[in-house]
């Protein structure tokens, strides 16, 4: 069965939470939820702040239902506080 390669990029505070370079193998047609589920699986520590982080493909914020077709960058944002 193919496999498409995610790697996951995070800014802010989930950013100290997980490794740098981190890739995730998954099935084409999952969902960015799916993938997230999975990062929280193997690091726990950070998943409280990916519950809570934003999505995004470039410069496209992305809904967790999104599925993901081909290897791609999932970028994760930390909400910010302050105004």
């Amino acid at each position: 069965m193919p496999q498409i390669t995610i790697k996951i990029e995070a800014f802010g505070a989930v950013e100290r939470q997980l490794p740098e370079n981190l890739e995730m193998i998954c099935s084409p047609n999952s969902t960015v939820e799916q993938v997230l589920d999975q990062v929280g699986q193997d690091y726990p520590a950070a998943l409280n702040m990916i519950e809570r982080c934003a999505c995004a493909i470039g410069e496209d914020i992305i809904s967790r239902q999104t599925q993901l077709h081909t290897d791609t960058t999932l970028v994760l944002l930390s909400p910010v506080a302050g105004g």
